[in-house]
């Protein structure tokens, strides 16, 4: 078990947990408004890449100790369902009975839930064993993977011909703006083009997110939901680059290998991002837009997650400068983790009343991280490790 992929998840997690009980009310530790990226941007994207890193090591151990690949996508139901389930049950969580007529499908579990459906029964009926003597065998880790490759892709295509070819009543083709006050009004209600028109279209307006981050700074009043069906599209091509680069651990033995071809990947995804965003926040063909997970946003994402890992790798791995901690704990237990922080979010100890300075907030908050940090280093002293 590679203790950096733990150390990659772990540092993902404990920052969204800082991220969700406010950062301290610093604006970069806020979603973006709209375009762009702030720290609370980058860690979903990587809890999702690494998800995919880490399905390519389970796969690989599972088809190897031979575990039929039927029972294989049977467990990959299973696990999606109870995601799936737990999502709901999180997202909808206000300490009140739930009005059944606004009850929120979407949400960051869910999201997780879908993209490990359909990446895990891919890699379930697909995977297979690589030859090292093949004339191709120097990229055998893409060229080896040209079905999942070809899926993918496919995804990514679905994803840009909806976003820029779909007709949304009274909004021009391929709007990927806020609306409301943007261009003086005059796409008030295009919020999210069409990606949110999807979703009001399959899950209908009470069922969504209500308070995108757009809504005060643009005044919005069309719901927009950042972990619509649309973006679930490319986080499934971002758990696949993530994917690939479990393939380069599984395929390449020598760190030297791994290391450089994750570099590579690196500098190839983050050229794309910045070629499609035009190295610009709001003058590119496809924006980087964390609400609309554009695709621009989860390649800019891909690139540093590649080099985070390499980063970990070397230092944790490799030269053993780092052993992880503290982040190895949370990323050991990250889903019971994810789940305690969000269902005890307001309860007492976690958070309480302070002033509304920085320094205080700053103060409860990462007290609030630690404070599930501490029980992850619990359950991992006493070898207490849940997973679904």
């Amino acid at each position: 078990r590679l203790k950096s992929l733990d150390t990659f998840r772990g540092i993902s997690l404990v920052i969204m947990i800082f991220v969700n009980y406010r950062g301290g009310g610093y604006w970069f530790f806020r979603h973006s408004a709209w375009n762009g990226l702030t720290l609370a941007d980058l860690v979903f994207p990587w809890f999702v890449f690494i998800m995919g890193t880490s399905m390519a090591l389970s796969f690989r151990g599972a088809l190897r100790r031979g575990i039929p690949r039927f029972k294989l996508i049977l467990k990959v139901l299973k696990r999606a369902m109870i995601l799936f389930a737990l999502g709901v049950m999180i997202s909808n969580s206000k300490g009140k009975a739930v009005d059944l007529r606004t009850l929120r499908v979407p949400g960051v579990l869910q999201r997780l839930a879908l993209t490990y459906l359909v990446l895990g029964i891919m890699e379930a009926a697909l995977a297979k064993s690589h030859d090292p003597h093949q004339w191709w065998s120097s990229v055998r880790d893409v060229v080896g993977n040209l079905g999942q490759w070809a899926a993918v892709l496919m995804f990514v295509a679905v994803h840009c011909c909806l976003t820029f070819l779909l007709p949304v009543p009274g909004c021009p083709k391929g709007y990927l703006g806020p609306g409301g006050l943007q261009h003086g009004g005059a796409y008030e209600n295009c919020t999210g083009g069409a990606t949110a028109y999807i979703d009001r279209m399959i899950f209908g307006t009470e069922h969504m997110y209500g308070h995108p981050t757009c809504m005060i700074p643009y005044q919005t009043t069309v719901p927009l939901d950042p972990e619509g069906v649309l973006g679930t599209l490319t986080s499934i091509f971002l758990c696949f680059l993530g994917l690939q680069a479990g393939k380069v651990i599984l395929i390449f033995q020598g760190w030297k290998s791994r290391v450089s071809r994750w570099m590579c990947w690196s500098l190839v995804t983050g050229l794309v991002a910045g070629c499609l965003c035009k190295f610009s926040a709001e003058d590119g063909f496809i924006p980087i837009n964390k609400n609309l997970w554009s695709l621009s946003y989860v390649m800019a994402l891909a690139s540093m997650a590649f080099l985070l890992l390499s980063v970990c790798f070397l230092a944790v791995d490799i030269f053993r400068v780092w052993s992880g901690a503290p982040f190895i704990y949370p990323g050991m237990n990250s889903i019971v983790i994810y789940l305690l922080h969000e269902i005890l979010h307001w309860y007492f100890p976690v958070q309480f009343k302070v002033g509304e300075t920085h320094a205080e907030q700053l103060a409860m908050n990462l007290w609030g991280a630690c404070l599930w940090v501490g029980v992850a280093f619990m359950l991992h002293q006493h070898k207490v490790f849940i997973s679904i």
